[in-house]
């Protein structure tokens, strides 16, 4: 028997002065108290009650623990009723680890609207170039982008991010535009860091997965550098919508290959179960999935003429 349990029908009994009284009090037998006492007795090999007929009362040892073990229940009852209040009501800390390039776009936004919505949740933020171990790491969740391959977790999709193949139009007239994705095996590529000395992308045919080894010029661990010598013309950037969408709506960048980019990477949230979970996680995975798609629709909308 949990010792927690034990401590708390020896405090009832020593309270209630009676074996009976304090069954009823716990909603158990008299023979299931006695047995617990007996029980927290033999732990402690010492006796903690004097029995009688008529009464029970406190032996030295009795009163001794029924003292220390006063502001250890009140500190477990408390932290019961927290732990409640937080299973119900959003609050707490959560920790979060995201892409380190994501802290330069909507995501401070998003988080600062959020516990606008939610003062008593306090945010700490991790943003990294590797996926941290969310038990080592002690994360609540994680911002990733996907697939996912880890069986371990638990994700949640918030938005589908689209690839755009791009580069500047005086990459494509010195260098011609790719018709299929075999052609960029004579193109030069501005590719990320973690690709490593053999890079390729991935572009969708029929809906079948092509891996495209591609010759990188130049690489990176942030996008930002790649689109910038993108602009100057020395070659192709393979990168999210959002990055490059505003060069290519201003004509500094022009996609190619459009109908064989990849049609399954998403922006997930993954954290390790989906029971149990604080209130505090599932309001922030709610309002992520929920503010995220609005602002992608929002991104997705033709400019008024």
């Amino acid at each position: 028997m949990d010792s927690l349990d034990l401590i708390k029908t020896f405090r009832e009994v020593a309270q209630q002065g009676s074996f009976s009284r304090a069954a009823a009090k716990l909603g158990m037998s008299k023979a299931t108290v006695s047995k617990y006492i007996a029980e927290l007795e033999e732990r402690f090999g010492v006796r903690l009650l004097n029995r009688s007929t008529r009464s029970v009362s406190l032996t030295d040892a009795g009163a001794l623990l029924l003292e220390r073990s006063t502001p250890f229940m009140e500190m477990v009852e408390l932290t019961q009723s927290e732990l409640q209040e937080r299973a119900s009501q959003p609050a707490g800390r959560l920790k979060i680890s995201a892409l380190h390039g994501m802290g330069q776009g909507d995501l401070p936004n998003l988080l600062a609207e959020f516990m606008g919505h939610y003062p008593e949740v306090n945010i700490s933020l991790h943003l990294t170039r590797r996926s941290l171990g969310l038990v080592d790491e002690g994360i609540d969740v994680a911002l990733r982008l996907g697939p996912i391959e880890d069986q371990n977790l638990i994700v949640r999709r918030l938005v589908q991010v689209n690839l755009v193949l791009c580069a500047a139009p005086l990459y494509w007239r010195t260098h011609g535009m790719p018709s299929t994705p075999a052609d960029l095996a004579g193109h030069v590529a501005l590719t990320a860091s973690n690709a490593g000395l053999n890079p390729q992308w991935r572009f969708e045919e029929n809906g079948r997965a092509i891996d495209v080894p591609v010759k990188s010029r130049m690489d990176a661990t942030e996008g930002g550098p790649l689109v910038q010598v993108a602009l100057q013309g020395f070659g192709m950037v393979y990168l999210p919508a959002l990055v490059v969408q505003p060069h290519i709506d201003r004509g500094e960048l022009e996609p190619a290959l459009e109908p064989y980019v990849r049609k399954d990477m998403w922006l997930y949230a993954a954290y390790l179960q989906r029971r149990h979970n604080s209130a505090a996680l599932r309001a922030l995975l709610d309002f992520l999935e929920t503010r995220i798609g609005q602002r992608a629709r929002q991104l997705s909308r033709p400019a008024p003429v």
